[in-house]
């Protein structure tokens, strides 16, 4: 029967349009997540934080995920109830816990505001400052993982057949581009601490920018459904069963990914949040400059995972980009650790780094799940990333406390930049398992999206 209307996904201004739009909450998702990390010293400042305390409110993003498994529950109701109650419910959360941290950091909470006198009545050894922030960090967490599982499951449902790895490379790129202007403005409107303030709030309202947009999106996914009920074409999902999870799991090739993400990731994200500290302790760079260098990953990344996506949608070698990825983040934690080039390039190589691995991993869940899965199978993924996520922060800030004592001016950083070492080498032993299985499991992840 000719069809007389063709449904929004079958557009190709209106899918990209969809991709701006849920890129721009990936965008303000990943500013929030980096914002702090040029404010290291301003928050230690202004509040007593130690280096472990930094890293503490770092990784407490991850505890939901980690401990509650939040990513992996938000993935099954995702799969369950669909992407707008579930999307709207988790962006809130988000939302609300970008707002409660800046709550946190406020002269007018510091001053004696709601719930000061009950965080100090608890735990003396943190500061009430610091017990806000991570209550916040803990909603931002809880919502802000299963939002990307959300807009994961977005592009498959707009662009499956259609460009879809390139579609995971500018989702990539929207979130580097968040990480590029946190690190870009946040020392700026903090103003070496007279404005740090104003940099935590700024960050709060852009995430509740992002909640507005998703509602936007709302709006043209239910007309989409309505089409492709109209058309036939939308599928009851399946029920979801708790021995899917054990499926995934028993797949090799998932779980080399999985461990692979967990890996990468872990000497990455939390590497990020530390970099800029780096900088200016073993090169003697002003914050503002070592936020500006540290920039130069996530502006890389946004050049040059949309560049890989696309290659991959056309030429495949999924499996082998992660190989590469993950060999050149050794070489730059390497670089980091025992050589004293200027550090331009080696960031630029990371930018590269984290091009490869995320644009050829993410689609790459399509070979491997159906789509009425996909979200359980992003959930436990992200869910199996934010272990490292977690402990990886803590760790790194104990280790630097560890082998700094009495905290000097000049932080040596060699035995920090030892872990992300073998972090890294745990990823590259972890991509070639996966090329090797991929081969002796016939997946199909090295070839092109458009074939099985």
């Amino acid at each position: 029967m000719e069809q007389i209307k063709k449904a929004l996904n079958e557009s190709a201004a209106m899918r990209w349009g969809i991709l701006i739009l849920t890129g721009l909450i990936l965008s303000v998702n990943y500013y929030f997540y980096d914002a702090f990390s040029t404010l290291k010293d301003l928050l230690m400042i202004e509040f007593g934080f130690s280096n472990t305390d930094y890293g503490l409110f770092v990784s407490f993003y991850s505890i939901p995920n980690t401990f509650l498994l939040m990513a992996v529950i938000g993935g099954v109701v995702l799969d369950k109830l669909g992407i707008r109650r579930t999307g709207f419910m988790f962006v809130f959360f988000m939302a609300f816990g970008a707002m409660l941290t800046a709550y946190g950091a406020s002269s007018y909470y510091s001053n004696g505001g709601f719930g000061h006198g009950l965080m100090s009545s608890f735990l003396p050894g943190y500061s009430p400052e610091l017990k806000m922030m991570l209550l916040g960090r803990f909603f931002y967490g809880l919502g802000a993982e299963t939002s990307i599982v959300v807009v994961s499951k977005i592009l498959v449902k707009w662009f499956k057949g259609k460009d879809l790895a390139l579609a995971f490379g500018l989702k990539v790129g929207f979130g580097r581009l968040g990480t590029f202007a946190a690190l870009q403005l946040s020392p700026v409107i903090a103003d070496g601490g007279a404005g740090l303030n104003n940099a935590i709030w700024f960050a709060a309202v852009l995430v509740l920018a992002g909640l507005l947009a998703f509602m936007v999106y709302m709006l043209l996914d239910a007309k989409l459904d309505s089409q492709l009920q109209q058309k036939d074409e939308k599928k009851e999902p399946k029920k979801f069963k708790v021995s899917n999870i054990g499926k995934l799991l028993a797949n090799p090739a998932y779980l080399f990914i999985a461990l692979l993400c967990l890996t990468f990731y872990s000497a990455v994200f939390p590497f990020n949040a530390f970099a800029p500290d780096l900088l200016y302790h073993k090169f003697g760079m002003s914050y503002k400059l070592s936020g500006q260098i540290t920039s130069l990953m996530p502006l890389g990344t946004m050049i040059f995972t949309p560049i890989f996506g696309s290659l991959i949608d056309r030429k495949g070698k999924a499996a082998t980009a992660m190989i590469y990825g993950a060999l050149a983040l050794l070489i730059v934690h390497l670089t980091f650790t025992f050589t004293m080039i200027p550090p331009y390039l080696p960031m630029i190589l990371l930018g590269i780094a984290f091009s490869l691995v995320p644009a050829a991993m993410w689609p790459s869940m399509v070979k491997l799940v159906d789509e009425n899965e996909i979200g359980s199978a992003y959930g436990l993924m992200y869910s199996i990333q934010n272990l490292g996520l977690w402990g990886v922060p803590i760790l790194a800030g104990y280790i630097l406390d560890a082998t700094n004592p009495g905290n000097p001016e000049t932080l040596d950083y060699t035995a920090t930049m030892i872990m992300f070492i073998g972090l890294s080498l745990l990823g590259l032993v972890f991509a070639l398992m996966l090329k090797r299985q991929d081969k002796k499991g016939n997946y199909g992840i090295d070839l092109p999206l458009n074939k099985k």
